[in-house]
C-alpha cells in the first residue's frame, strides 16, 4: 500500500518527522524561556509599580511617607492630569507640573513621529531608486548613503548642535539669525531635519531590498503594454514594493515613537515655552528623578500606545506585508 499523500515513509510534507518537531521545540524552548524573563519581567515590574505610591516627606508634617498603594491615582495623574496634594485632595497640576505636561509631550511625540516617518519615506523611496539603478560606482554609493545611518544617534545630535548652533553654519549659510534650539517651531524643525537626515537611509536600504526582488520581465512587459514611467511605478512598483514599504514604515513608526536622545541633547526637550519638544520617553526620563512609581505609570502608558500602533500596523496592514513577491506579481501581471 502506497503511503498517504502528504506523507512518505512516516514523515510530514517537507521531510519532516514529529523526532524532528520535538527536537526543534527542545532547542527553541530554551529561548523563548529567556527571552519571556528577560522581557517580560521588566513590564510586569513596571505595571506593579505603577500602582504603589512614591515614597518621599511629607511636606505639611516633614515626616517620610513610605508609600503604599495608589490605584490608579498614577495613570490619572497623567491621562486626567490630577495631582494629589499634601492633604490629599486632588485637583488639576498646575503649569510647570510633569503631569500637566503629558498631553503636550503625547501630541508632540506623534507629530515628529507622522512628519518624520512621511518624509523619510517619500526620500528613502527615491534613494531607493537611484541605488537600484545599474550605473557605475554604484556599490560605492551605497556605501555613502548608508553613513548617517550608522553614525550614533547621540553623535548625530551633536554634530547638527553645532550645526544649528546662532552663529553655526545653516545661519551662516542662511544668512539669518534663528534660534533653531530656543524658538518653538524652529526647535521642532531641527529635530526633524536631523532625524531625517540619519534615518532615511535605512528606510531606502529596506525599500532597495523589496525592489531588487523585482524581475526586470515585470518592467519590460509593461514597457511592451505601453505603459510610461509614472505608471510603471504607480502600477507595478509600488504594489510589488508594498511589503518590505509596509515593514520599514512599521519599524521606523515604533522606533519615532521612543524618541529620546535626539531632542533630548538638541534641545532638552525644550523650545517655546520650555517645553514645546518634549516627547514621551523625555517625560519619563525626567520623572523618575521625582518618582519611579510614577514614572512606571506612564512607561506602562507610553508601552501601551506603542503596542496599539504595531497592533493596527500589523492587523490592517499585516495581510499585504505576509504576502509573497510572487503572489504580488501574478496580482498585477493578470
Amino acid at each position: 500500500m502506497s503511503p498517504p499523500p502528504g506523507r512518505a515513509g512516516g514523515r510530514k510534507r517537507g521531510g519532516l518527522n514529529e523526532a524532528h518537531g520535538r527536537w526543534a521545540s527542545y532547542l527553541i524552548t530554551p529561548s523563548l524561556v529567556i527571552l519571556g524573563v528577560v522581557i517580560g519581567y521588566p513590564v510586569v515590574s513596571a505595571i506593579i509599580m505603577s500602582f504603589q505610591k512614591d515614597a518621599g516627606l511629607d511636606k505639611a508634617t516633614g515626616l517620610f511617607v513610605a508609600g503604599g498603594f495608589a490605584g490608579f491615582s498614577n495613570y490619572a495623574h497623567w491621562l486626567l492630569q490630577q495631582c494629589v496634594s499634601t492633604t490629599g485632595v486632588t485637583s488639576a497640576c498646575p503649569p510647570g507640573n510633569l503631569g500637566a505636561q503629558f498631553w503636550n509631550a503625547f501630541g508632540t511625540t506623534f507629530f515628529f513621529t507622522a512628519v518624520t516617518v512621511v518624509l523619510e519615506t517619500v526620500i528613502g523611496m527615491w534613494m531607493a531608486l537611484i541605488m537600484n539603478r545599474a550605473f557605475r560606482g554604484r556599490g560605492l554609493v551605497r556605501a555613502a548613503i548608508l553613513v548617517p545611518w550608522a553614525i550614533p544617534t547621540a553623535v548625530t545630535a551633536k554634530l547638527w548642535y553645532f550645526i544649528f548652533a546662532f552663529n553655526g553654519i545653516l545661519n551662516s549659510v542662511l544668512g539669518a539669525k534663528i534660534l533653531w534650539t530656543s524658538d518653538e517651531w524652529a526647535a521642532k524643525f531641527a529635530i526633524i531635519i536631523a532625524d531625517t537626515w540619519k534615518t532615511t537611509p535605512f528606510m531606502a536600504l529596506l525599500i532597495l531590498a523589496g525592489l531588487q526582488l523585482i524581475p526586470e520581465e515585470v518592467y519590460e512587459a509593461g514597457v511592451m503594454d505601453g505603459a510610461s514611467t509614472v505608471q510603471r511605478f504607480f502600477q507595478l512598483t509600488l504594489p510589488l514594493v508594498r511589503p518590505a514599504l509596509m515593514v520599514a514604515i512599521l519599524f521606523r513608526v515604533l522606533d519615532a515613537l521612543r524618541m529620546f536622545d535626539l531632542p533630548q541633547i538638541l534641545t532638552g526637550g525644550g523650545g517655546g515655552t520650555g517645553n514645546a519638544t518634549t516627547t514621551l520617553s523625555i517625560l519619563v526620563v525626567d520623572q523618575i528623578r521625582q518618582g519611579f512609581n510614577s514614572a512606571s505609570a506612564l512607561s506602562t502608558i507610553t508601552f501601551l500606545v506603542i503596542f496599539i500602533v504595531a497592533f493596527l500596523f500589523v492587523r490592517f496592514l499585516g495581510a499585504n506585508v505576509v504576502q509573497t513577491q510572487a503572489n504580488q506579481q501574478k496580482g498585477v501581471l493578470k
